[in-house]
């Protein structure tokens, strides 16, 4: 696990400072990108993080499966999440390097997540949908298994763990004090009741997107034109010209 240096809290800087918890490199480009981009630009402090090593982000088709390839696969799309993350502002990228594919809701990737939450204490938290949206049709490539992971753990961190005492105390042992999460923004929920205005940043989410080259590369044209046209159908039903929806809730006392 990478820099997980303890941040020391005020009150000010709580309420700037976001987390991004999502499965996989690029995940929250796709999701969220415009959003973290215009945060930074209001003076966010943004981290992410990626609970699986992306090595089997390779291609479908690939006969070269070796655990050679996979490294060379893990080494890229860290590489190119660093280079999005640099595009957008994000101040730091943790990878907790779980093997792609097999992310499991379990006890020790929840802890990973609360450690995380009272170290970094931020006040936003964006994650996945742990749920599918069935309407109008499921779209399987936003449900990937790994994703709903993430999304039902983050969640699980978020309340009550992050912020029960009696919940890994041996987290106490480490210093690390009780941290109440409180706003949180869900990408791919079934219910959306919240919209970012990325009218100005559309640009950079793009710009990020076009880092992770071994995904998007050989076709990032039409990447870009879906990305921008959701965007705009995201823009239209807020009276926007570009957005982003959530399910967005409070987690309030």
């Amino acid at each position: 696990m990478q820099g997980q240096q303890e941040v020391v809290e005020t009150s000010r800087e709580q309420t700037r400072r976001a987390m991004v918890i999502v499965a996989h490199p690029d995940d929250a480009e796709f999701g969220c990108g415009g959003s973290v981009a215009r945060w930074v630009r209001e003076g966010w402090e943004v981290y992410y993080v990626i609970c699986t090593d992306g090595g089997g982000g390779g291609p479908d088709e690939a006969q070269d499966v070796s655990a050679e390839a996979r490294q060379r696969t893990i080494e890229t799309r860290q590489a190119e999440q660093r280079a999005a993350c640099q595009i957008l502002g994000v101040k730091e990228v943790i990878f907790l390097g779980h093997p792609d594919g097999q992310l499991q809701p379990t006890r020790d990737l929840k802890r990973e997540l609360v450690r995380l939450l009272r170290m970094y204490r931020p006040t936003r938290v964006v994650c996945q949908s742990p749920e599918r949206s069935w309407s109008p049709a499921l779209m399987l490539g936003r449900y990937h298994p790994d994703h709903l992971t993430a999304g039902r753990m983050a969640l699980e961190a978020i309340y009550p763990a992050s912020q029960n005492a009696w919940d890994f105390p041996e987290l106490l042992a480490e210093g690390l004090q009780p941290h109440r999460v409180r706003e949180v923004y869900i990408v791919g929920a079934p219910v959306l009741n919240h919209a970012e205005d990325i009218s100005e940043t559309i640009e950079l989410k793009l710009q990020a997107l076009q880092a992770h080259a071994s995904q998007v590369g050989d076709h990032f044209e039409q990447v870009a034109e879906r990305v921008r046209r959701g965007a705009q159908e995201c823009g239209a039903r807020h009276q926007l010209a570009y957005a982003e929806e959530f399910h967005r809730t409070e987690n309030a006392r």
